[in-house]
């Protein structure tokens, strides 16, 4: 993302953005195989089970109220990360029930921090969880790839600061006292995301181009710029799109809270919420929350080094995978075709595809958690980086859906690579609960054929639901819809920044790939509080011909649509389809329409 200066201009300005002898050896063998039962391999031989639970690895750095030094061993991993964007170091700072005195957290990239409670209250910072932007001169709009979770917070000047763009998940938090989205000195931000929250006070979004707020309770809301959407949330400003550009549901439709970790005396379990229907506010406020605790010993204890190979048997095998903080090169598919399998990543662990293969396929089965993991990109093309269901899959998983929560992508960036497809959703019911979904316009291996990808997201499942999509860049359609009764409860996007020209964007007889397509087939289809935006800065007199395209039905409906050229480099002619006014100008002037058809 190609960052602006700093400006304390009106906040609508363009963001950037691893011998002994036989006797021995023949002892240890069999020792090992006492410690291990065994297994029958495929081909019928016997292999000795992996091992479930274990540590937690060396980045994963665990606090007690009574470790010494806290604030300096937090301050040793942000100097470390603050401005690590492309780096590949990944850390989980956790926290133990307690209180915790004059804490300031300041976080940074690839860097999570949570509390090990079964509720947010029970672990409590007098002090602060902080992202700010000093390190790229007070301007927000990279602050990607870093979360808060389940903590309590008592802000020591009474609000806590949270300045963030995509990938920086704010969950299940109790902020007693208010919430301030921007930096110090109110620069540009461009996030973001809250859900299953509680702040006590005002959200305070200041430049904050777009953000979504999903099963929450807040004390008010300061503004808005581009575009606000809530879902579930008590306190919610009432439905106003576009002046201010506030987009209400009262309640999601569909939600299931992100899997965590937790202490449950000395013994470390996952926590797996349970899916809601209709939900307003958080799972946790009126006591324990509604889910499924598996102990550790169930899950494998993925550490860096591990391979795919390994991965896949500690599936066959029967366990969940809990990766620590890390990068993981595999070099074949990662399968998961074990319906109610959790797959949890701490500290944005990161997985890279070799060879071309696809990082993570999970098969047409039920209930099935991915969360808090990166897939990058490899240098070999891969067909696509994540697929949920194979092609064709036709299996009703309504009880018991799919979820993809805080999963990534990221093509291009931290060195160049490829990708047809960054995520496709086969699988009917799917939750795709808050991805970020992007094709680097900055960093290393940055081209418009260097980091080729056309698509960001293809659904061809049914009744598939989407809260928090951000997708970003894409050579082609950033969104390809062809699933029935697809939901999207807000969307943010832009194009394609480095087209070179308007040929190399021609669609037949259509200037530009939409950034959200809805094929012709489909009857029926929704989507609420969506924003397009452009900046094409190798050639600005690019023109994209809508930024929505969707068939004229009466089963496809959306509702407070918006597209915005960025510094007029390059303009939209209309919103959606051939409805909705141009940009114009040199100005960042929004277009929108309230409802379609």
């Amino acid at each position: 993302m190609q960052a602006p200066p700093t400006s304390s201009a009106p906040p609508t300005a363009p963001r950037r953005h691893r011998r002994s002898k036989a006797v021995g050896f023949a002892a240890l063998a069999v020792s090992l195989l006492m410690a291990f039962p065994t297994a029958q391999s495929a081909f019928g031989d016997e292999t000795a089970e992996l091992p479930g639970g274990g540590d937690l690895g060396p980045n994963v750095l665990v606090f007690d109220p009574s470790t010494p030094d806290i604030q300096g061993k937090v301050d040793e991993v942000f100097k470390k990360q603050e401005s690590n964007q492309f780096g590949t170091d990944r850390y989980a700072l956790m926290f133990k029930p307690g209180t915790y005195d004059n804490i300031n957290a300041q976080i940074g990239f690839y860097t999570s921090i949570a509390g090990l409670g079964l509720n947010p209250d029970d672990t409590t910072f007098n002090g602060d969880v902080t992202v700010d932007a000093g390190w790229f001169d007070g301007n927000a709009t990279q602050n990607f790839w870093r979360s808060a979770e389940n903590l309590a917070l008592n802000p020591v000047s009474g609000t806590n600061r949270w300045a963030v763009s995509q990938a920086a998940p704010f969950r299940r938090m109790h902020v007693k006292g208010g919430l301030n989205l921007a930096p110090d000195g109110y620069g540009w931000a461009s996030g973001g995301y809250i859900a299953d929250s509680k702040i006590d006070g005002q959200v305070g979004p200041y430049s904050q181009q777009q953000w979504y707020t999903r099963d929450s309770s807040i004390g008010g809301w300061g503004n808005g710029v581009w575009n606000m959407t809530f879902s579930g949330v008590e306190g919610a400003p009432a439905q106003s799109f576009p002046e201010p550009p506030y987009t209400m549901l009262d309640n999601t439709p569909v939600s299931r809270e992100k899997p965590f970790l937790y202490l449950d005396g000395d013994d470390y379990k996952v926590f797996v919420p349970a899916k809601r229907t209709n939900a307003r506010g958080t799972s946790w406020g009126n006591g324990t929350p509604q889910g499924e605790s598996i102990p550790l010993d169930q899950f494998y204890v993925v550490k860096p080094g591990a391979s795919a190979e390994t991965i896949n048997a500690a599936v066959d095998q029967g366990l969940h995978l809990l990766f620590t903080p890390g990068v993981y090169h595999v070099d074949q598919t990662i399968n998961i075709d074990r319906a109610d399998t959790v797959a949890l990543g701490l500290g944005l662990a990161t997985i890279i595809p070799d060879n071309g293969v696809t990082a993570v396929k999970v098969g047409d089965v039920d209930g099935v958690k991915l969360a808090g993991l990166l897939i990058d990109a490899g240098t070999t093309n891969s067909e696509s980086l994540i697929e949920v269901g194979p092609e064709g899959s036709s299996a009703n998983h309504a009880d018991n859906p799919t979820s993809l929560q805080d999963v990534f992508v990221r093509v291009g960036g931290a060195g160049a690579g490829k990708a047809t497809n960054g995520l496709v959703v086969n699988s009917d019911d799917t939750i795709i609960d808050h991805t970020w979904l992007w094709r680097a316009d900055h960093g290393d291996g940055v081209g418009w054929e260097t980091n080729r990808s056309d698509y960001g997201l293809t659904v061809n499942g049914d009744n598939v639901l989407a809260t928090g999509l951000f997708v970003e860049h894409f050579n082609k359609y950033d969104v390809q819809w062809n699933g029935e009764n697809g939901r999207t409860i807000f969307f943010q996007n832009e194009k394609a920044y480095d087209a070179p020209n308007q040929a190399a964007i021609q669609n037949g007889d259509i200037k530009g790939y939409a950034a959200y397509k809805v094929a012709d087939s489909v009857t029926t289809h929704e989507g609420w509080g969506m924003g397009s935006y452009c900046y094409f800065n190798v050639d600005p007199t690019i023109r994209q011909q809508h930024g929505f395209q969707a068939p004229v039905k009466p089963g496809v409906k959306f509702h407070d649509l918006l597209v915005v050229s960025l510094g007029g480099q390059g303009q939209y002619d209309h919103v959606i389809n051939d409805t909705g006014s141009p940009t114009s100008g040199t100005d960042t002037i929004p277009s929108q329409v309230v409802s379609f058809p």
